[in-house]
């Protein structure tokens, strides 16, 4: 069902969010990993304060909670909608200049800040879905960033409809607006029992009618070669390259397999992020991922064994690797609660949408907050193209999106007690 007396502010709400700052850095050791990210976070809080939503508050790590109130005389299940403030590291989300292309009618998109850059339908067929919708771009510098601030005004634009219209019957509702989801850490803080909920979504999705139940499972893996230092000059017979070794480990891994670049669908794969190091030590890093949470120590034990041929390779010289868990298939939890997607699914239909059920080839916040105990598919947001400098949005899909929340905040009213 449509929504009544809805007043959107998803576009005024997004193209003020990006030009705020909240770029997260993988290599910051503090929670938030940067600091700028509260920027946003501060603004949402007093925004929140500003609708009627009194508890609405900033944490020291960087989270924001806040609630909805109930509307019903009943309890019903607390259910929690869930975005992150942070941009991704591969563009520069700095000084974002967003542009509203209205009525979009299929020609080319140019940026007046890199007449290089072009965003069509040839290259991004999603936008012959599009024709007619009013889109958000950049101006060719920068990402958009929409990749989540999409989602973080879509949660802002439900509130403000539901506070604005009480007489909407919903349970009581908790926002969760978290930090440094781009590099992996979104969720390492949260407290789970401030937050109180008992299911959740994360709107951090793409297309139109796409919800997702699945994810990858993901570990991170270190391999650290070890040479043996020589002066240059005198080192025949002496000197081990780690560098050399690192290059021959990274050179044996499949070129036409197991790769981000050459898998698709549910195939896995083992990903080279990172090489550093010298001569006498140097380490390289991975990411593991499969839908299939037992493949990952099938992955690493090919990966090690490829790291003893290269170490036979190079006599004198040793590797150790380290294995670390990022997070898993959210499917595993969400199995077990079927009511969580259900009411998704009739979510969407009440919205006018076939739910077009997908599986994640990455992971969200909700797949760690599945395994912290609240299960949390992921929703649409029409972020596209994200992390690049072609990212954009249409706004009639954040719309959708909110009247998707509105009618499933209504659904899980219905299972009160």
């Amino acid at each position: 069902m449509a929504i009544v007396n809805y007043k959107s502010s998803v576009a005024e709400r997004l193209m003020r969010y990006v030009q705020v700052y909240t770029e997260s850095d993988p290599n910051s050791d503090t929670q938030p990993t940067t600091m700028r990210q509260k920027d946003l976070s501060r603004m949402l809080v007093e925004e929140l304060k500003s609708l009627g939503i009194a508890d609405a508050e900033l944490d020291e790590h960087g989270y924001v909670y806040a609630t909805i109130p109930s509307t019903i005389p009943n309890d019903a299940p607390v259910v929690c909608y869930c975005a992150h403030v942070d941009t991704a590291p591969d563009v520069t989300g700095e000084n974002v200049k967003p542009r509203l292309i209205a009525k979009y009618d299929g020609s080319d998109i140019k940026y007046p800040d890199d007449e290089t850059l072009t965003l069509s339908k040839e290259n991004h067929p999603y936008l012959k879905q599009r024709l007619g919708d009013d889109l958000i771009v950049a101006s060719g510098k920068t990402l958009l960033g929409a990749d989540d601030k999409a989602g973080v005004a879509i949660i802002m634009d439900l509130a403000q409809h539901l506070m604005q219209n009480p007489e909407i019957p919903h349970g009581k509702i908790r926002i969760l607006f978290t930090p440094d989801e781009e590099v992996g850490r979104g969720v390492n803080a949260v407290d789970m029992k401030k937050l109180a909920a008992d299911i959740g979504y994360t709107l951090d999705g793409g297309e139109r009618g796409s919800l997702e139940g699945e994810s990858f499972s993901a570990d991170g893996a270190t391999v650290t070669f070890n040479g043996v230092s020589a002066h240059p000059g005198y080192a025949k017979g002496k000197m081990v390259n780690a560098l050399k070794m690192a290059a021959h480990f990274v050179d044996s891994l499949p070129k036409d397999s197991w790769s981000p670049e050459t898998t698709s669908g549910h195939e896995g794969f083992v990903h080279p992020l990172h090489v550093e190091g010298g001569m006498e030590q140097c380490k390289v890093t991975f990411i593991v991922r499969d839908h299939k949470t037992a493949l990952l120590a099938d992955y690493e034990t090919r990966l090690r064994s490829m790291a003893e041929a290269t170490v036979k390779a190079f006599p004198g010289g040793t590797f150790s690797m380290e294995v670390s868990e990022q997070y898993r298939n959210m499917k595993e939890v969400l199995d077990t609660v079927p009511e969580v997607m259900e009411l998704a699914v009739k979510a969407y239909e009440a919205s006018g949408l076939n739910a077009e059920i997908h599986s994640i080839r990455g992971g969200t916040d909700g797949s760690r907050l599945s395994f912290m105990g609240l299960p949390c598919p992921n929703i649409f947001t029409g972020e596209m193209a994200i992390h690049s400098k072609l990212e954009y949005v249409s706004v009639q899909d954040m719309e959708k999106a909110t009247e998707v929340l509105v009618n499933l905040s209504q659904l899980w009213a219905k299972r009160s007690k």
